[in-house]
């Protein structure tokens, strides 16, 4: 099995539990075929680089995970049919850093202010 890390950006207009459910689904669907998830971030609502279908801000979800080739195509295209998510992107990663991603220590630093 192989490494993977996934960014999923979502709708503004969900709730940010609808966020949080859908996000459980996804990777409940790669832990019961056989994969395993190893880290989950959730970034919040950031600003798009550019628009997409007329939005500039999304949310944005990190999944860490092992599986197969097979499962992980499986699950992006049930990523494609859901109109949720406006975009995903899987790479394949060497290993599983278990600290906090920049973005997570970006948004550390913003919500606590100059001293954090």
């Amino acid at each position: 099995m192989n490494l993977y890390e996934t960014v999923l950006v979502f709708r503004r207009d969900l709730s940010p539990v609808q966020v949080e459910d859908l996000t459980k689904k996804y990777s409940s669907l790669l832990v019961v075929s056989g994969g395993k998830l190893h880290k989950t971030e959730n970034w919040g609502l950031l600003n798009l680089a550019y628009p997409i279908k007329k939005m500039k801000k999304a949310y944005y979800v990190l999944l860490i995970t092992s599986s197969s080739r097979e499962d992980l195509q499986e699950t992006n295209r049930q990523l494609g049919l859901d109109e949720s998510i406006l975009r995903s992107m899987t790479v394949t990663i060497d290993s599983v850093d278990n600290s906090a991603s920049p973005m997570m220590k970006a948004k550390t630093k913003r919500e606590g202010g100059e001293n954090a």
